[in-house]
């Protein structure tokens, strides 16, 4: 099996321009629409003084990490990631990886707040319960995922981002140009 960048690139732009965007009732839109409304959300969160959570684990840790700084920087809007080691390890060894993201989801979340949940999977528990935690609260939901379409993130959002495919490699770059084209679609809109 012959590898090249051009075919990567090539299975990465169809992968990205196939994304399956849906809302809160499973209604399909565009991509274009999807990125859209979540800036929307995400700067009516900035006017009325909301914030946005930011979660992931492992490579999509990292992506949420960059999104948390492009929204800080760039959109001008509150925002909060929940990677930070000793937080994450004291959770871990004292209830279990399955509440490192929920409970500071319960200690932050206010309604009218934004959670982006990211999970290239959409089956990590740990990410299901902090995002039911944040929808108990009042929050709106975006959600980023990948390998099947049927995984129980990508049902459980506002507005919910969908890659096709099973490669963490695929699906994580292109989590990661969706958030930057997202930030940066609300930092153009927002006036930043």
């Amino acid at each position: 099996m012959e590898v090249s960048v051009a075919a990567y690139v090539k299975e990465l732009g169809e992968l990205l321009s196939g994304s399956r965007v849906t809302g809160s009732n499973g209604e399909a839109m565009t991509l274009d629409e999807g990125i859209s409304s979540s800036a929307g959300l995400i700067l009516e969160a900035r006017a009325d003084g909301s914030k946005v959570m930011v979660m992931g684990n492992g490579g999509s840790a990292a992506i949420a990490s960059h999104l948390h700084n492009d929204l800080c920087k760039a959109v001008g809007v509150r925002s909060l990631v929940f990677n930070e080691p000793p937080l994450l390890t004291a959770l871990a060894n004292d209830h279990g990886y399955g509440c490192v993201f929920e409970h500071p989801v319960s200690m932050w979340a206010e309604k009218d707040d934004i959670l982006v949940a990211i999970s290239s999977s959409g089956r990590s528990e740990n990410i299901l319960r902090a995002t039911k935690a944040a929808m108990d609260r009042g929050c709106r939901v975006i959600t980023f995922s990948g390998f099947a379409p049927d995984n129980p993130l990508c049902l459980m959002g506002t507005m919910n981002f969908y890659v096709r495919s099973d490669s963490y490699g695929f699906v994580e770059v292109a989590h990661s140009a969706l958030t930057h084209f997202l930030s940066d679609t609300a930092a153009v809109m927002g006036g930043q």
